[in-house]
């Protein structure tokens, strides 16, 4: 009668070690995959918004002055594209008379990239109206507006949609 015990002879036996060495080179191979997947996404983006995080920190008592200004001041600022290509930014003071006299420069981003950035110097068209002609692209771009004048810079941010 044979017994069960016996190892068939000449074949191969998963031992103790063999389990070992294939869990550690699983976990190795997890491991490894995971150090090339951060090391991708830090080489892709390092999580800085801006170029140079201390000044902007340091900019940043003179931007809520400069918003508090903006509130006083409370123009309101509406932006499109016309159907011509030109941009066209209005500018109306809290009575809603056209405010004059102010020399527009806008960027243009867009929203999920800062490829194809696009900075645009507005000419004066009358009675508060602003036109630029426009290279835009189809799609959404995020418009970032300063109105140099008088009274200070005014800043106002709008979502341009172009067809």
């Amino acid at each position: 009668m044979p017994t069960t015990d016996a190892a068939p002879a000449g074949g191969f036996r998963i031992t103790g070690w063999h389990v070992l060495a294939g869990v550690t080179l699983f976990f190795l191979i997890v491991i490894a995959v995971d150090v090339l997947f951060i090391v991708k996404a830090y080489e892709s983006f390092s999580g800085q918004i801006v170029k140079n995080p201390y000044e902007a920190g340091l900019a940043f008592n003179q931007r809520l002055q400069d918003q508090k200004h903006q509130v006083e001041l409370g123009w309101r600022v509406d932006a499109g594209l016309e159907e011509t290509g030109e941009l066209v930014i209005r500018v109306q003071d809290r009575g809603g008379a056209p405010v004059t006299g102010l020399s527009p420069t806008a960027v243009f981003e867009r929203p999920a990239t800062d490829r194809g950035r696009l900075e645009l110097v507005f000419r004066e068209a009358g009675d508060g109206v602003y036109r630029a002609r426009t290279p835009l692209g189809a799609g959404a771009w995020d418009m970032t507006a300063v109105l140099d004048g008088p009274a200070g810079p005014f800043r106002a941010q709008r979502r341009i949609t172009a067809p």
